[in-house]
């Protein structure tokens, strides 16, 4: 299968607006016809209502109202809509596309999009509500409406009504800036393409043994010498913390919650080689550029491996308004597991001292991290399972990403340039293809926190290697996150799916034209 970039512009960021009314009855979306524009949508809606007959049409005289608190909602639709349509969209009252604070029936991330000849009207008890409801108007605009130059269609809305809410409170993505370093820039556009699928949590994977990417005033030299490299030599980077909090700042205006990951005890070699305190020999280790793991920790038994996490938990759990901090866990092959849970009997309590939850791989489930921890299960076929049921009985919050399903940085066949393929092979209809809910042995339902399509880039240096790689397959990983399981149906997702294809080339997002998917 050829890896074809298929790129135009810049992004057209993020978009669309409001809602619909006019009715028939509700029915599942997998349940209608995938080539009605009201269906087109992804991630699946939870219920749609269609109007045959009715449509809106956006014109030069339309305009944005909106009540209190839905004003920078309006704005981003106003921006958004602009550069396609070359209409004002003047923001105001009396407008024919309305955001509404009025609908608490729908949660806190929910929404009801209802569209008449006459108006469109975005319903939500929240902003975040109003964002998805936008994410969801954009869909049911022509393509083009992601172009950044004005494009000379109608810009017509299909009548009816669209009530939607998550399946999951969590639906994450992961973007690993240290085996390949990613700016500031590179960074928001990835947010700007998850906000499309309505994902609300980005991991970002700032330590590793290639590279350490976030300043931490007390300990200046793990991104002055452990920052200023990556896999193959390259001249790495790092972020200031004026530059993450930027990232945090846009993230936030997308809705997305940034959750930063600092991965312990192993995975450290570019912090080894920084400091030699942090060894046990006292002898700092060279710089790593390749691409192996497990042969790195902190030492495990010094008082100064606490204090050195003390510092720099603290520095980014201030930087960072949201509720968790990743303290990684993983391939700690150089550990004992009774070294391993001795680290981990210290470590989690700092992550608890500065007011996050800690959330960890699924192999610091064997120190058994207080209830109400995330467990990010990332095996394949089950591996695990026992400690993942155990992990679910004592209260942990069960987060999945298994690497042979979930895993963006997989290939997707033998032909694939970029990504590695250690868990396999991972086609579009394979992300697509389970269940959180049922997809442990012994994990309850209701143990699910949620899903996560994490990004590695041992090979991926560029945005276009990771829109390659996320492109098609990370709408399939936000589909099982956001939409009911009534809706999951193969056929009707990747006849949706297809439809977003002429909406990536708009935008100038790169994607894989998989053969699974019939691409206009």
């Amino acid at each position: 299968m050829p890896l074809t970039p298929v790129r135009a512009a810049t992004a057209a960021l993020l978009t669309g607006v409001l809602t619909a009314g006019v009715l028939s009855t509700l029915t599942p979306a997998a349940a209608a016809d995938p080539q009605a524009r009201l269906h087109q949508v992804v991630p699946a809606p939870e219920a749609v209502r269609e109007a045959p007959g009715v449509a809106f049409e956006l014109t030069a005289d339309s305009a944005i109202t909106a009540d209190p608190g839905a004003t920078e909602v309006a704005d981003l639709v106003a921006e958004v809509l602009r550069p396609a349509t070359g209409f004002p969209l003047a923001v105001g009252d009396g407008g024919d596309l309305a955001l509404r604070l009025d609908e608490p029936e729908t949660g806190p991330e929910g929404y009801r999009l209802e569209v008449t000849a006459d108006a469109v009207t975005l319903h939500a008890a929240t902003d975040t509500g109003l964002f998805h409801g936008v994410q969801t108007l954009r869909q049911l605009l022509p393509a083009e409406i992601e172009s950044p130059q004005v494009q000379d269609v109608p810009w017509t809305v299909p009548g009816g009504e669209i009530t939607d809410r998550p399946r999951y409170e969590h639906r994450a993505a992961g973007l690993d800036v240290a085996r390949h370093f990613f700016d500031v820039d590179s960074v928001k556009r990835y947010i700007d393409q998850l906000a499309r699928y309505k994902v609300n949590f980005l991991r970002l994977h700032l330590s590793d043994d290639q590279g350490w990417r976030i300043q931490i005033t007390d300990w200046p030299r793990l991104t002055e010498h452990g920052g200023s490299t990556e896999v193959g030599g390259g001249p790495g980077g790092f972020y200031t913390q004026q530059d993450y909090s930027e990232i945090v700042a846009h993230a936030e205006s997308r809705h997305i919650t940034l959750i930063p990951e600092i991965d312990t005890p192993g995975h450290t070699n570019a912090a080894l080689s920084s400091y030699a305190e942090l060894n046990c020999d006292g002898v700092a280790p060279p710089l790593y550029t390749g691409i192996e793991v497990g042969f790195s920790s902190l030492c495990v038994d010094e008082d100064v491996t606490y204090e050195f996490l003390d510092d720099v938990i603290r520095e980014i759990a201030a930087l960072t308004p949201g509720p968790y901090l990743h303290i990684g866990g993983d391939e700690a092959d150089a550990t004992t597991d009774e070294q391993y849970r001795a680290f981990m009997d210290r470590a989690l309590p700092i992550v608890a001292k500065y007011g996050k939850t800690a959330v960890g791989w699924h192999e610091y489930a064997k120190a058994e991290p207080a209830a109400g921890s995330v467990v990010q299960y990332w095996g394949t076929e089950g591996a695990d399972a026992e400690l993942m049921a155990a992990a679910a009985e004592r209260g942990n919050r069960i987060l999945l990403s298994p690497a042979d399903r979930s895993y963006l940085d997989m290939k997707y066949d033998e032909s694939t340039e970029l990504g590695l393929s250690w868990a396999g092979y991972v086609e579009v209809a394979d992300a697509y293809g389970w269940d959180p809910a049922t997809h442990l042995p012994g994990v309850p339902a209701e143990a699910v926190h949620g899903v996560e399509a994490p990004m590695w880039t041992e090979t991926l240096e560029t945005s276009e290697h990771v829109e390659l790689m996320a492109f098609p397959r990370l709408p399939a990983i936000a589909e099982l996150g956001w939409s009911p399981a009534a809706t999951h149906d193969w056929e009707s997702f990747r006849a949706r799916l297809a439809q977003q294809g002429p909406r990536w080339e708009a935008a100038g997002i790169g994607f894989t034209r998989s053969p699974q998917i019939d691409w206009p």
